[in-house]
């Protein structure tokens, strides 16, 4: 399930505060300054600093 463009446009990442970006597949929110990747979970983000992984 894709990523409303208007959600989008509205969320920024937990701990810097910075422009995120949605993966292609939708199912994954990346924070390129922190370096973190947030996942996507039926439609919807996971902005939890926790629950992110590192980016590869």
């Amino acid at each position: 399930m894709k990523l409303k463009e208007d959600l989008i446009s509205i969320l920024s990442c937990p701990k810097c505060k910075g422009k995120l970006i949605v993966n292609d597949a939708g199912d994954e929110i990346i924070c390129e300054p922190c370096a973190l990747v947030y996942p996507v979970r039926d439609g919807i983000p996971v902005m939890l600093v926790s629950e992110a992984k590192a980016l590869t």
